[in-house]
């Protein structure tokens, strides 16, 4: 793939500014926020509690259906102001996660370390900043799907004014981390994997396109750094595009479309193969992955509210010929009371890939009956029990029973039966 230059890094910054919604960043506020989610549960067959998931390049439907645990934390602090009333702000969190329901041993890393300069003068309500953070990372709530995630350790400018949107710049240092294979007769290292690269996020915001509807543009182009192991690496990109409507029966719909090539799918990068960050420079032009979704909220009523996702995603390369993952699934939510919710979850899930002859299919459905905040589909925390049922056909035996930390919980079987106690809060 031909190489992205550096010398685009001068011209975005001079696009950005000669120009002249959210802002890219996580612009937390003041004091002390989170996020905690942990559960326990079992299968109808004993055992530790089974989750219901084909692997690979899907994302599985989370409710009642979580065998992790996983916590966040942290504090935001202004640590000076000057006198004409420019701010720093600091930001420091810590994470643990544990890929089971006890993660009183899971280590904490650090998530976000950085500073912002705000209400400089010169910036016209932009901020300017560095450090370690979470960058421009929205979801799909019902899967935990960051569709995008531009986090990373690097620096740039949030949310200056161009036109009638918003402009972000920023550059990262993604990590350097190299993936080896060791051969085991001749104890030959062969490199496998590296997502060692500067990658360049640009995300333009809030473009008025229709009443209420608004269009984000995002941009990732990553430079792949050259390493000492004589293996040749490529750059990529990714080109993400999305319609953000507002005030749908109460609520907001996301339509997105995006493409990838090389290491800008995300394959073989950071967790889930997200798009965004790098993945591995590896990969040629020939590794391609495209996206369209469709992801709606809606709160009609006081009590009712729901969440519809229908999602098509192909990989395709020269070696491992193409991937398809397409899935639908809803999640209707009613307030019984002030603090009491019924929820229910049902998702279809389909992978096909040259390695199965025959496509995997999987079938979700929860019943959960939650003590919450408030009726909103988004009040947190909520504290549920829950009973999971799901079924798959024989192509996705092997998936499914993969899919599970507790091992093959299901065996032959081609159904299943969890339950279980779940919590899920943020503040």
């Amino acid at each position: 793939m031909k190489r992205i230059t550096l010398s685009t890094l001068a011209t975005a910054l001079l696009l950005a500014f000669a120009s002249s919604a959210a802002v890219a960043g996580d612009h937390e506020t003041e004091g002390f926020h989170g996020y905690l989610r942990a559960g326990v549960g079992s299968a109808t067959n004993g055992g530790s509690q089974s989750c219901y998931g084909l692997g690979g390049i899907t994302m599985s439907y989370r409710l009642g259906n979580e065998c992790d645990s996983f916590t966040e934390f942290g504090y935001t602090h202004a640590l000076a102001k000057a006198s004409n009333g420019a701010t720093f702000v600091g930001t420091f969190w810590v994470d643990a996660y544990k890929n089971s329901s006890d993660f009183g041993d899971a280590k904490l890393a650090v998530s976000k370390a950085y500073v912002e300069a705000k209400n400089l003068p010169f910036m016209n309500g932009g901020i300017i900043w560095a450090g370690k953070r979470h960058y421009y990372r929205p979801d799909i709530h019902m899967l935990d799907m960051q569709y995008i995630n531009m986090n990373g350790t690097g620096g740039g400018v949030d949310g200056y004014p161009v036109g009638p949107g918003k402009i972000s710049y920023a550059l990262f240092k993604d990590n350097d981390d190299n993936v080896y294979a060791t051969d085991p007769l001749t104890g030959v290292r062969t490199l496998r994997s590296t997502n060692s690269a500067l990658r360049q996020n640009i995300v333009y915001e809030g473009l008025p396109v229709n009443p209420n509807g608004t269009l984000d543009i995002a941009v990732s182009l990553i430079h792949a750094q050259d390493d000492n192991n004589n293996v040749k690496t490529h750059d990529g990109y990714q080109v993400s595009l999305f319609h953000r409507q507002a005030k749908i029966l109460g609520g907001g719909n996301t339509f997105g479309v995006q493409y990838g090539v090389g290491p800008g799918t995300g394959i073989n990068g950071p967790c889930c193969a997200r798009i965004g960050p790098s993945g591995s420079t590896l990969l040629d032009s020939d590794v391609t992955r495209l996206r369209v979704f469709n992801d709606i909220v809606i709160q009609p009523t006081r009590d009712f509210s729901m969440e519809f996702v229908a999602l098509y995603q192909r990989d395709k390369s020269d070696l491992g010929g193409s991937s398809t993952w397409t899935t639908v699934g809803a999640r209707p939510v009613y307030a019984l009371a002030e603090n009491f919710k019924m929820q229910a979850e049902l998702g279809v899930t389909r992978l096909k890939d040259k390695l199965n002859p025959s496509a995997q299919r999987l079938t979700k459905l929860t019943i959960a009956p939650t003590i919450s905040l408030g009726r909103d589909y988004y009040a947190r925390p909520e504290l549920r029990a829950f009973v999971s049922y799901g079924k798959w056909n024989d192509a996705a035996k092997g998936a499914v029973n993969a899919f599970n930390n507790g091992g093959p919980v299901y065996g032959d079987k081609t159904s299943g039966t969890s339950y279980g106690v779940h919590l899920e809060a943020w503040w």
